[in-house]
């Protein structure tokens, strides 16, 4: 092979590497290494001992030929390439070529090609090994993230997503989960046996590996992450930064003086559909008649999904870092831990064109399963396209070393936010009716605006005219349908202390209609609080039991299982009020009391679960007076025993049972 040196001189410099005195052997050694592990996809490099690299008069590159003499040469050719055999591991073997000078010197130039392994390099006093990589025109150790990119690249180490996780086990995996997402995405067959997706030889399909996996030393199978994050009883024991934090800012920095936030948690499955959820409150419609686009989002939804998905499927896991989503009045910011992956150019993905890249392609084949994210590489550009159909100011996108952040813009019709803020404040210093009527006028605009809707039943509480949002709601205004789950909440709870009986119908029908499987505990609280506050026990009762029936989390909740029991026991005093009644027949008086018995012996399961897992004093000390007061009623409730000597004899002719003498 001939080198021309004029050539390699105007290469890039990530592939060429000019040493004049070659004084260190090992520094050449771990540049060649570096060239063979070729992160940057180059296709290795060159190192040429007996040249520097110097600037002309201009300050344009150009390279000085000073050359070796003959004794040099050998010693640094058989010194590098023994270091190449000895002291990399697995051995590198360059091709050398020497290119002649007039005053015959000599240049040694080592051809380095790159290999489809990572080479780990041992110097001479090291204890370890160390990874070597070419970033720009050095070379430097590979650590960190890089290091784990490289032994990806190179099939030393399995894709994160992909690799088994030795700390955890086959209990780790929620079985219920498991069934119910597999459900979803369409992957379960009730004909085929729990063992086979449980295996580490089945797989659910030929782009994914099985769920579990064992290396060569271990006598059971281990789960692997990508199964954890999805199918995990616990995911955040074994995967610390698998959560999401949710924050909203009423302002257009971090400097307000109150914000909200969410910390999101669960299979990463229901984490997506949480965050989108939260999301989509942000994406209300903005009402103007005067223009030319009368309904105008703040944020498309669309993109607002694909923003979300990518941050979840695309960020490093390894990091410790949550996915943060912050709603500013003006923007809303998504940022994903972990950096760029190397190869992809920012201002290409800036532009959505740059190459598709799947940091996690199991997660991506799941979240495709649940219909949650596109087709590989169509999440950038379908963002930019709907901000700039919806009239939005384009996304932009920021990049560290430690994260990804994707900032979406409001459309500029938002001064709505301001408004909002302008009306809590005359709330705060007592202008209540006047805050009332400025919301009434803002509801005439935009009648699906949250924050208006929940004002607008905080205000109307304090002034005592509930009744007023009941009006407001049956008008045709509005389909309250279409409110989000937590808002029919808050709707529910002004209507229930309504005096009006339809307004605590519609309270009933409203809550209805909020509960889902993504309520939280703290939601369902409030709704069986509001069915108790209408003295509807018995939904109070049938709510709770219903969710613990289906989430078996909330089984060992001491808040929601004192509320049931309270609600048992106030069953159980109508029971016994009706046992009592002598207006009702004898066998109705019968069922009364042993219904009464039955609701205090549930209500004594619940207060025994709540008692186990209650957090704090104070609530034990609430929860063991109704424990007391339990014991007081199932006293009075208790089955009284035949006296003795009393014959039971079955009555006739309404006689009496004869006492018999002794």
């Amino acid at each position: 092979m001939k080198i021309d040196l004029k050539e390699l001189s105007t290469r890039e410099s990530e592939r060429v590497e000019w040493k004049e005195n070659v004084a260190d052997i090992e520094d050449v050694v771990r540049t060649m290494s570096a060239f063979a592990n070729d992160i940057s996809n180059l296709g290795g490099g060159y190192v040429v001992c007996g040249a520097k690299e110097t600037r002309d008069a201009h300050g344009f590159q150009q390279v000085e030929l000073v050359g070796l003499d003959a004794k040099r040469f050998k010693e640094v050719e058989n010194q590098a390439l023994a270091h190449c055999r000895m002291n990399i591991s697995p051995p590198l073997v360059p091709i050398t070529e020497e290119v002649s000078m007039e005053n015959g010197r000599r240049i040694l130039v080592f051809l380095v090609p790159s290999t489809g392994h990572a080479h780990e390099y041992r110097g001479g006093g090291e204890k370890g090994g160390r990874y070597f990589i070419r970033v720009g025109r050095e070379t430097r150790e590979a650590r960190n993230g890089l290091l784990t990119e490289l032994l990806v690249r190179k099939g030393a180490k399995e894709p994160w997503d992909r690799r088994i996780n030795s700390d955890a086990n086959i209990g780790d995996i929620d079985l219920i989960g498991l069934r119910d997402g597999l459900r979803q995405m369409g992957l379960w067959d009730p004909q085929r046996p729990l063992e086979d997706y449980l295996s580490d030889k089945e797989s659910l399909s030929n782009f994914v590996p099985p769920l579990m996996g064992r290396s060569w030393m271990d006598k059971e199978g281990h789960p692997r992450n990508f199964a954890l994050l999805f199918f995990g009883a616990h995911p955040l024991r074994f995967i610390p930064g698998a959560y999401a934090i949710f924050s909203v800012y009423r302002g257009k920095d971090r400097s307000e003086p109150t914000s909200e936030r969410v910390e999101v948690v669960g299979s990463l499955g229901e984490q997506a559909k949480k965050l989108i959820d939260l999301l989509n409150i942000e994406a209300y419609v903005a009402f103007d008649k005067t223009g030319e686009q009368p309904n105008q989002v703040k944020y498309p939804r669309r993109a607002l999904q694909e923003a979300v998905i990518n941050a979840i499927a695309h960020r490093d896991y390894e990091l410790d870092q949550p996915v943060r989503i912050t709603v500013f009045s003006d923007r809303i910011e998504i940022t994903s831990p972990g950096s760029l992956p190397r190869g992809i150019d920012p201002e290409r993905f800036r532009q959505g064109k740059a190459t598709a890249h799947w940091r996690n392609q199991a997660l991506a084949y799941f979240l495709s399963k649940l219909q949650l994210a596109q087709a590989e590489g169509q999440g950038i550009p379908t963002i930019i396209r709907v901000m700039q159909e919806e009239g939005c100011p384009p996304p932009s996108f920021e990049f560290t070393e430690e994260n990804v952040t994707c900032i979406l813009p409001a459309h500029p019709r938002h001064a709505l936010m301001r408004e909002l803020s302008m009306i809590e404040n005359k709330i705060i210093l007592g202008n209540h009716q006047e805050a009332v009527e400025k919301l009434e006028v803002l509801l005439k605009v935009d009648p699906y605006n949250f924050r208006c809707i929940e004002l607008y039943c905080e205000v109307s509480n304090l002034l005592g005219t509930s009744d007023r949002v009941y009006e407001w709601l049956q008008s045709d205004l509005i389909d309250w349908k279409r409110i989000n789950p937590a808002t029919l909440l808050v709707l529910a709870e002004c209507l229930a202390g309504s005096a009006g009986a339809s307004a605590k119908e519609l309270a009933k029908d409203l809550m209805s209609n909020a509960l889902s499987d993504l309520l939280e505990e703290s939601e369902i609280k409030r709704v069986a609080l509001n069915y108790r506050r209408m003295k509807d026990d018995d939904k109070a009762v049938e709510l709770i039991d219903n969710v613990c029936a289906r989430n078996p989390a909330f089984r060992t909740s001491s808040i929601l299982r004192s509320i049931a029991a309270r609600a048992r026991m106030d069953l159980a005093k109508k029971c016994m009020d009706a046992g009592r009644n002598r207006d009702h027949t004898p066998e109705r008086r019968r069922k009364a009391w042993v219904l009464c018995r039955d609701y205090l012996a549930r209500a004594d399961d619940d207060i025994r679960v709540a008692l186990e897992n209650v957090k704090n004093d104070l609530d034990r000390d609430y929860i063991q007076r109704d424990l007391d007061f339990l014991r007081q009623m199932q006293q009075i409730a208790r089955k009284p025993e035949p006296r003795r000597g009393v014959s039971e004899r079955p009555r006739h002719g309404g006689r009496r049972p004869t006492v018999r003498k002794a």
